[in-house]
């Protein structure tokens, strides 16, 4: 067998024979021969185009090159340079690694082949040839890893109180190392500490003082150029009590007429949402009833919730105070609505639909008052007191 030296002066040796000039070692089952010396230069065998650097996914095949131009007797080798490992001496396969195998064409390329490269694979390969001195070359083996997130390290869907302070982790391997960013699912921005943004950089995102308006999926997302890339979807749900607005607090109606009565209410958890008249009496909605008294309709949209009560023929009994009410786990709220009656138009005698008041205009005791601008509730429940006087009660 012929003897390699490789450039940290390794003496390779083969399991089997591939010459008969050798000698034995006793007690081996090895044959070492000496490197072949040729006086003239020119018979010397040489490299005919660089070992090519490979990139191969981790999983995927690798194919390293080694092409050689006038071989005539001498033999070829690869090694693994890190670990000075002999691969393959000429025909043979001398590791034992399943996954490498050897291929070769005309006397003259030599494929070294590494099936579901692993990350260990990474390294420096060298093609040699037992000329004296050796001559050699060698490819680097680049094995990429595309990200993946670690769960066990990374947060998962939270529940907060609103004004603290939340902090989402995501960590991610892979190699070259992932990059991470966070973003909202439904890629609206978000204030960050006092910023609007679309993307924050980094495995960690924290949120001071948050706030309902953070409400919502966030995505994780790792790459680092190895596709594909992967994200990771967390909930972050934020807890507050009911807060209530009425967009009129003041309604104006005439006999016979329909009206609806609109509040609007926002609570995590969701809120019960009901009203009740000034006596404090539930209102039923009636709306499997066909001519039913009472509708309510609720309409949710996230944490906000739309209360809608639709009273149908209005009578004098009617008029009055009619309360809105929001209740969850972390508190109560309330507002009162003012359902008045004004005199019915002269279209009124020919239709019962309720006319458009342009800019919510209502005639009260001959006056004309503007209610443009929605008025909030003090989210306590108070009655408007000095809204009431005003009309007269």
């Amino acid at each position: 067998m012929t003897l390699f030296l490789n450039v940290y002066g390794v003496i390779w040796i083969a399991l089997t024979a591939c010459s008969t000039t050798g000698r034995e070692i006793p007690g081996q089952n090895v044959v070492s021969v000496a490197p072949i010396e040729v006086p003239d230069e020119s018979m010397y065998p040489r490299f005919a185009e660089p070992i090519p650097n490979v990139t191969v996914t981790v999983g995927r095949d690798a194919l390293l090159a080694c092409v050689v131009d006038n071989l005539r007797g001498f033999k070829v080798a690869w090694v693994r340079m890190d670990t000075q490992t002999i691969l393959s001496i000429h025909h043979n396969i001398i590791t034992q690694n399943p996954r490498i195998s050897l291929s070769y064409n005309d006397h003259r390329s030599w494929y070294l082949h590494i099936k579901d490269v692993h990350e260990v694979d990474r390294g420096w390969y060298m093609c040699q040839v037992n000329t004296d001195p050796m001559r050699s070359r060698k490819g680097y083996l680049q094995v990429v890893v595309p990200p993946s997130i670690i769960d066990n390290m990374t947060s998962t869907d939270m529940v907060v109180r609103e004004g603290a302070d939340v902090t989402m982790v995501c960590r991610a391997s892979g190699y070259p190392e992932p990059y991470v960013m966070w973003r909202r699912e439904d890629g609206q921005d978000f204030n960050y500490n006092g910023e609007s943004v679309s993307v924050v950089d980094g495995e960690t995102l924290t949120i001071t003082k948050v706030s309902r308006l953070h409400m919502g999926a966030y995505l994780c997302i790792a790459s680092n150029g190895v596709p594909p890339s992967i994200s990771k979807r967390i909930m972050l749900m934020v807890q507050f009590p009911p807060m209530l607005s009425i967009p009129n607090q003041l309604e104006g109606a005439y006999l016979g007429q329909d009206v609806t009565l609109e509040c609007h209410t926002e609570a995590y958890p969701s809120s019960i949402n009901y009203w009740t008249t000034d006596r404090g009496d539930m209102i039923i909605s009636e709306m499997e009833i066909v001519g039913g008294k009472y509708e309510a309709i609720p309409v949710d949209s996230g944490y906000n919730k739309f209360m809608m009560l639709k009273i149908r023929n209005i009578t004098k009994e009617d008029f009055g105070f009619y309360k809105c009410i929001a209740k969850n786990s972390l508190g109560e709220t309330d507002g009162i609505i003012k359902l008045d009656e004004i005199p019915a138009p002269p279209s009124a005698f020919t239709t019962t639909q309720k006319p458009i008041l342009d800019n919510q205009t209502i005639r009260k005791k001959g006056q004309l008052v503007q209610t443009n601008e929605a008025i909030s509730s003090t989210f306590q429940g108070e009655v408007f007191d000095g809204q009431i006087r005003d009309f007269g009660m």
